[in-house]
């Protein structure tokens, strides 16, 4: 409620608390009102309050927002927002993004923030020497990232009244020549599981169950003996192992409902897990006290999870030696996809076997694959059907 007094000069100071900001100091919004020359103390007594009930209303729709800078409100927004509802991984990379946000942005109000105003600082980002590391401009993936985080919070301050509107709706990203992606040949998979063969029986499980399940790298590192079903030859997924700076390793939630799936596997990939099996159990046994029991499939020497940068290293150690392009861990989800694609297996089977929350997911990240395919469905029929426009029917002109 709207507080008032009256100063010594005959003039009244209405005053608006907007809330406590990250400091724990209130935050409070002014106006003055002079009365006119001649009124009656009751018409002042009225009028006063009539406009700081309305100088109220204005504060509580953000129109009044003189006090509140972008980066303390999207200080809040981290606290009341993001830290209880978003998975560990998403908020500690939205926290990096604060150093170049912060100093294009935070000082601003957030009332005067303009379209205009961050559609230049986008733009800016997609400039060579954006990447201070490389010099170059930065990924789109990562302009995309640094916009959502700003219209986050805006999306934020408009439900808490602290704006009307979202400017960031109004701002359009640089347009994204996607690459391709890149996936192995089946002459490249082939030799790379032939090579396979002669490495540790961990990173030869590891690597043939990402080229048939096509999980997700925090996926397989959280898997556990308790998922593997040996008697009917299914894997299920229903956790993450993941990594931040401040909290190290630690197991969360999957990244989506539906990215909890089970899968069935090849005779052969089962019986290699079985000999895993035996060959860590047998490490346990040596380690005797030092081991750790986390039940997971893929560990340190002592049982503890292991380090979800190790196989990304070991993979291009592999194909540094063995002279094989390195496209990186994810590059088996794409070669996953693309075999079932290639095989005609229909894109809602794809996207449950993804664990994509949505078809439409899977259909946008691979709609390439999907016309190809579809193209060759087209071929395949034409050829079988021995299809031509110019044949003309037995005895016809």
């Amino acid at each position: 409620m709207a507080a008032i007094r009256k100063r010594k000069n005959g003039s009244y100071e209405i005053r608006v608390s907007c809330g406590y900001g990250v400091d724990g100091k209130q935050h409070n919004q002014y106006r003055s009102y002079y009365p006119e020359p001649g009124m009656t103390p009751r018409q002042i007594e009225r009028e006063v309050n009539k406009m700081a009930v309305l100088f109220e209303e204005e504060c509580m729709r953000g129109q009044i927002t003189s006090a509140i800078k972008f980066q303390r409100f999207a200080e809040q927004w981290f606290e009341e927002y993001a830290k209880p509802n978003l998975r560990n991984t998403t908020y500690e990379r939205i926290l990096q993004l604060r150093g170049r946000i912060y100093p294009a942005l935070g000082h601003m109000r957030m009332d005067k923030i303009t379209p205009r105003q961050i559609q230049a600082f986008v733009n800016s980002l997609s400039r060579e020497g954006a990447n201070e590391r490389t010099g170059k401009p930065l990924a789109p993936k990562t302009i995309r990232h640094n916009l959502s985080f700003v219209s986050d919070v805006f999306s934020y301050a408009v439900k808490m009244g602290v704006v009307n509107d979202n400017p960031c709706s109004k701002v359009t990203l640089p347009k994204n020549d996607q690459a391709e992606k890149k996936i192995y040949t089946s002459e490249q998979v082939q030799r790379f599981l032939t090579l396979l063969n002669n490495e540790p029986l961990k990173y030869r499980t590891f690597f043939n169950l990402m080229i048939f399940s096509g999980f997700r790298r925090g996926e397989m590192l959280g898997l556990e003996w308790k998922d593997v079903d040996f008697e009917n030859n299914i894997i299920s997924v229903r956790r993450t192992s993941n990594y931040t700076g401040r909290k190290g390793t630690y197991t969360d939630t999957t990244k989506t409902k539906k990215s909890q799936r089970t899968l069935k596997f090849p005779k052969e990939i089962m019986d290699m897990l079985r000999e895993y099996k035996d060959e860590q159990d047998m490490q346990a046994l040596k380690c005797g006290d030092k081991w750790v029991e986390t039940d997971r499939l893929y560990t340190k020497w002592n049982g503890l999870p292991m380090q979800n940068g190790t196989p990304y290293f070991w993979l291009g150690e592999f194909c540094e030696k063995h002279d094989l392009p390195f496209y990186g861990l994810h590059s088996f989800r794409h070669l996953f996809a693309s075999l079932l694609v290639n095989q005609g297996v229909d894109i809602v089977t794809v996207s449950g076997a993804l664990g994509h929350s949505t078809v439409s997911t899977t259909s946008n990240i691979y709609c390439h694959m999907l016309e190809e395919a579809q193209a060759k469905v087209s071929e395949a029929v034409s050829a079988a059907l021995d299809f031509s426009g110019n044949k003309k029917e037995p005895g016809g002109e």
